[in-house]
């Protein structure tokens, strides 16, 4: 699986059971990454819901289901027991700080960063892409 997600300067993804930030910008370069096929779970579908793409597949358990190749939206999910299926992540930064208590679990010093974006968002006029490889 091809691992997507948001997070800050350190690390963190969610607070208080809330996304820290959002941006149109990455939404539409993560569904057209995917080419509309994406996998993630009904939190955070109602972030793209009313992009209108119906490739989108919801499920709770969609970590459980995603195969070699899918592209996962994660936000409120702990990756680490899912390491061994993860051939990429793709990390859009945020370029700040916020407050945080839920952290992307996988340590990335044992994977490669292959490529690196800057480019202005439409909340944030710097985010940056970061894609790593095994």
């Amino acid at each position: 699986m091809i691992v997507i997600a948001c997070i800050d300067n350190n690390r963190g993804l969610m607070f208080n059971n809330r996304r820290q930030s959002r941006d149109r910008v990455v939404t539409q370069k993560i569904v057209d990454m995917a080419n509309g096929q994406l996998w993630m779970n009904h939190y955070s579908y109602n972030m793209f819901e009313k992009m209108g793409h119906k490739k989108i597949n919801i499920d709770d358990a969609f970590l459980n289901e995603a195969a070699e190749g899918d592209y996962c939206f994660i936000e409120n999910c702990h990756l680490k027991q899912f390491d061994k299926y993860i051939e990429k992540i793709i990390l859009f930064k945020w370029n700040r700080l916020y407050p945080a208590d839920l952290y992307f679990d996988i340590e990335l010093s044992d994977w490669t960063l292959s490529q690196s974006q800057e480019f202005t968002g439409s909340s944030h006029e710097l985010i940056t892409m970061e894609v790593y490889e095994r």
